[in-house]
């Protein structure tokens, strides 16, 4: 057979000379009578004929090893040399389709089919992609034998399966709906092999032959519920899935099932809580009856479906921590009394086991964290399991802590090496993390791990065992303020102790060499000050008074240096190309823009409560004005399209339908107001090198929108702003046509352009003579109340304040005369950008900056 397989190969070479030599024949033939080169095409045809001389003598010694070997051996007595026979003649097939693609050699194959022995070797023979109708007799005859017996049905769908992942859509072609409808019903068969291969073959026909389509599974699912339908088996589905589920779950792979898994998750928050993911729709929802009790119901559905499978996928899935850290949450969302009402504490007795190998198993932070809460959900004293949980998280914490006292104590003996270093700190890891959401206060754990951090013994701890350890500090000291209540002199005076020691501790690691400690130093650190701040007494707590830390000159001034060095160096920003200076690792670049803001965060907490000085945020102030100066130097004042700018267009615009029913009356108020928005917007020159001109130029823009409600003769105000022009700007300057300043020009020229005769508006209307002197000046505009000011200059204030004054402006409203010194002047007010900027920094400066605001007095 391999002597054949040699001659077959040959073959393929001769044939494939001979059609180059044809191919060469032709193309000399089809030229013209002069460029034609007879003794070429005596030589293309004498190579042919030697060529096909050769190829006859081949066929004909394959021929005869065929006759006189294959007929003879493939129904041999031996299953092996039977099998062999089969193989070779699928090489035969797939390399030298031509000769042996034929009906007198796929006959073998057939009979083949009816073999007792499945020697497994020959469902190899079929050959690749290119095969067209020529087996169309082979499969009318094959494809109705898959019920005749268990080995040879078997078999044949075998070969069916092998056809379709070779053939494709080729023998979608070759198969009639008549030849799948037959084979379909397999998938009910009782034999497991054999419907699971049916299962494949649906599976195939379903999907594979859909890949071309956009909806290529879903139109599998929907074929898959007609044929389970039309099929009159309803009772049957469990085989169904079983003969399908194998072949389904060979096409997943593990980004599939991690989607699932969250999908599974996320269906089972919105089906319990019904609250919509962050950012989308309002913050929180409030439910009628009806549809909390649709919600209890749901939540009654999945946690009787899947408590006994929640172990189950635990299990199967234990090694992959993305998915166990998705399956931890599920607890979260269950009816947890539904394990002791419906009798189901043997699944929650295997879920606890779970949750300790889980945690045996893993040390990322993710996992350990979901085990934790998942336990912390669990250990609820309402239950009545309570007391199992308990027994479990203490069983598990007990075999953390006894393994942790022994890796201190070699530790502190002996110079650790690379094993033991990383078992104790993936020890102390998961015990840092449990001791966030469980009070293991019990275990004494305080002692040892301050012994670890302790100077002579720091210097010789390794780096990855620093972080986790002063972990377990902190919540160790947050755990015993917890539980403080009641408590004696000389339990506060302990404690104090403690957030003294810590707390120099953390002061210490801010100048260590690594930036991992130092980072996780002032986060702690800023924490604790926070906690232990003056706050602490308040709301009856005053016996706390001997608690309260302040820190010292020196460390407000090492925090503000850990601030300057970690947040706002931007020697390093620029050493690295900037944030999004490259396209490479912008993953990392992105997790490192948010520790520095977290950093940031926190020192701003620390002014906020009072920790810190309100001068240490002068530190924060002027990196963000000179942020603010280089945007306005690379960038102008302000594009017009912004958000911000819009929005206060938009407030003047509504501002501006203030003036519309008494235009006369407000007639010189709308004046001066032009003339000082004017002077402002020319008040502060441009910096040097900037093309954008003056920085408050911008609010001619805003400016722009009162124009329509001036009267014809004060269109003066025209001539006012080419002479504050020509006094502020340069020649150079005047030059530039700045769009601010054109669209102003262009809103006190358009009602004369459009020819509009507005004089009536400055005539009043007729009407009775005032009887009072009083009456007559309020018509002429020229009296005010004492102790009001003009509506321009509240609009004014307004405009340059921003919108936080907008809800408090109605028309016609005026200011007491004992606020008017808490008011913002014109002249001096800052633009909304500015505002922005600054509320951007701190949340207390907007707390402060309302507050104010809140003071003030407004009448009608």
């Amino acid at each position: 057979m391999k002597l054949m397989t040699a001659l077959v190969r040959v073959a393929v070479g001769v044939s494939l000379h001979k059609d180059n030599s044809q191919r060469q024949y032709e193309a000399e033939r089809s030229k013209g009578p002069s460029r034609r080169a007879t003794d070429k095409l005596e030589a293309l045809l004498e190579k042919r004929r030697q060529l096909q001389e050769q190829q006859d003598e081949i066929e004909n010694m394959m021929n005869a090893i065929f006759k006189g070997v294959f007929v003879h051996r493939y129904r041999d007595m031996v299953p092996e040399i039977r099998a062999i026979c089969i193989e070779e003649m699928g090489n035969w097939m797939q390399n030298y389709s031509v000769s042996f693609l034929t009906d007198g050699y796929l006959k073998y194959i057939g009979w083949t089919l009816h073999d007792k022995v499945g020697a497994g070797a020959w469902e190899r023979p079929w050959p690749g992609r290119g095969v067209d109708n020529s087996v169309e007799w082979w499969r009318s005859r094959e494809v109705q034998r898959d019920r005749e017996g268990l080995g040879a049905g078997l078999e044949t769908l075998s070969l069916l399966n092998l056809s379709c992942s070779h053939l494709g859509r080729n023998m979608e072609e070759m198969l009639t709906d008549e030849d799948c409808e037959a084979v379909y019903p397999v998938v009910y068969a009782s034999n497991r092999a054999l419907a699971a291969a049916a299962g494949e073959f649906l599976y195939r026909k379903g999907v594979a032959w859909e890949k071309g389509r956009r909806e290529g599974s879903r139109h599998f699912f929907r074929l898959l519920l007609a044929f389970f339908i039309e099929s009159e088996l309803h009772e049957h589905a469990a085989y169904l899935v079983d003969s399908l589920w194998d072949s389904i779950r060979s096409c997943w792979g593990d980004q599939e099932e991690n989607a699932l898994i969250e999908v599974l998750v996320s269906s089972m928050r919105q089906a319990t809580e019904g609250k919509p993911p962050v950012g989308r729709g309002p913050g929180k929802k409030v439910f009628s009856a009806r549809e909390r009790k649709t919600q209890e119901d749901d939540r009654e559905k999945l946690t009787h479906y899947l408590i006994p499978l929640l172990p189950q996928l635990l299990a199967k899935f234990s090694a992959d921590a993305e998915k166990v850290a998705l399956l931890l949450q599920a607890p979260r969302y269950f009816k947890l009394s539904l394990y002791s009402s419906g009798r189901l504490e043997k699944y929650l007795e295997q879920l606890l086991a779970q949750v300790r190998e889980v945690v045996e198993k893993h040390t990322g932070q993710e996992v350990l964290e979901a085990a934790a809460r998942a336990l912390y959900v669990l250990c609820n004293p309402e239950f009545t399991f309570y007391s199992r949980v308990d027994f479990a998280r203490s069983h598990l914490v007990d075999m953390l802590a006894d393994k942790f006292q022994q890796d201190v104590a070699e530790l502190l003996q002996v110079p650790p090496r690379g094993e033991e270093v990383y078992s104790m700190a993936a020890t102390l890891k998961r015990i840092s993390i449990f001791h966030n959401a469980h009070d293991l206060t019990p275990w004494q754990l305080w002692e040892p791990c301050f012994q670890l951090l302790h100077p002579t013994s720091y210097s010789e701890l390794p780096l990855q065992v620093v972080v986790p350890t002063m972990t377990c500090l902190h919540f160790s000291i947050l755990w015993e303020l917890a539980h403080i209540t009641g408590a004696s002199p000389k339990q506060l005076l302990d404690l104090r102790r403690k957030v003294a020691s810590f707390c120099s501790l953390c002061q210490s690691c801010l100048s260590d060499v690594d930036a991992g400690v130092q980072e996780q130093a002032f986060v702690l650190l800023s924490d604790l000050l926070v906690v232990f701040s003056p706050q602490l007494v308040r709301g009856g707590r005053e016996a706390l008074q001997l608690l309260i830390y302040e820190p010292e000159v020196a460390l407000q001034s090492q925090l503000a240096g850990f601030l300057m060095d970690h947040v706002f160096n931007h020697t390093e920003l620029l050493g690295s190309g900037g944030y999004w200076g490259d396209d490479e690792d912008t993953e990392g670049k992105i997790h490192r823009l948010h520790q520095r803001r977290n950093l940031l965060a926190g020192f701003c907490k620390l002014i906020i409560y009072d920790v810190l000085e309100l001068s240490a945020a002068s530190d924060v102030f002027k990196h963000y004005a000179k942020l603010l100066t280089e945007m306005l130097l690379q960038h102008g004042p302000g594009p017009g399209s912004s958000k911000a700018f819009l929005e206060i267009r938009d407030l003047a615009r509504r501002f501006s339908l203030l003036f519309g029913p008494r235009r006369l009356h407000n007639r010189q108020a709308l004046f001066d107001m032009h003339k000082a928005g004017i002077k402002f917007a020319f008040q502060e020159p441009a910096p040097s090198g900037s093309e954008f001109g003056p920085l408050n130029l911008p609010f001619l823009e805003l400016l722009s929108e009162f124009s329509p409600r001036l009267l014809r003769p004060d269109k003066k105000v025209l001539a006012y702003l080419g002479k504050t022009c020509q006094a502020r700007l340069s020649p150079q300057d005047q030059a530039k046509r700045w769009p601010p300043i054109l669209t102003y020009r262009r809103s006190l020229i358009s009602l004369d352009d459009m020819g509009l005769d507005t004089s009536q508006d400055a005539m009043p209307r007729p009407q009775r003579r005032p009887d009072s002197a009083a009456k007559k000046r309020r018509l002429d505009g020229e009296g005010q109340m004492p102790h009001s000011r003009p509506v321009w200059e509240i609009v004014g204030v307004a405009l340059l304040a921003g919108t936080p004054l907008s809800a408090r402006l109605k028309a016609g409203c005026q200011l007491a005369p004992e606020t008017l010194s808490q008011t913002v002047p014109l002249g001096t007010g800052p633009l909304r950008p500015r505002i922005t900027a600054a509320f951007r920094v701190l949340p207390s400066l907007r707390n402060r900056i309302s507050a104010i605001l809140s003071r003030t007095t407004w009448v009608q």
